[in-house]
């Protein structure tokens, strides 16, 4: 997943903004095309990943197809086709740690004899 460049899109009736980009090929013909699907996301204001607010798929094929030969070649040419900017890896936010439980308190009591 990344983040993007915030960018505002119409949902159910009022503009919501997306800053997280996901995409992975559902369906590849090896030597002619692959289908990516795509989703952008909102990001809560903890940092940790929101709602969707848009989804669809874009074929890749011919010469875009043909140089695709890493993962960040297929991020950028989704990118591109979306228009967005990526600005980086989403890392979501480490979770709360527990407090540690004390260790209990024990009494020791003196030999008697």
């Amino acid at each position: 997943m990344k983040t993007i460049k915030p960018v505002s899109i119409w949902d159910n009736g009022k503009t919501q903004e997306a800053k997280l980009l996901n995409t992975y090929a559902v369906n590849v013909a090896l030597g002619k095309s692959a289908i990516f699907f795509y989703s952008l996301m909102q990001e809560n204001e903890d940092g940790t990943m929101g709602s969707q607010i848009a989804q669809g798929n874009l074929t890749m094929s011919g010469d875009a197809y043909a140089k695709w030969q890493e993962d960040a070649y297929a991020w950028d040419w989704v990118a591109q086709e979306l228009n967005l900017v990526i600005t980086g890896e989403y890392v979501p936010p480490a979770p709360p740690q527990p407090e540690p439980i004390p260790e209990p308190k024990v009494e020791e009591k003196p030999v008697t004899e």
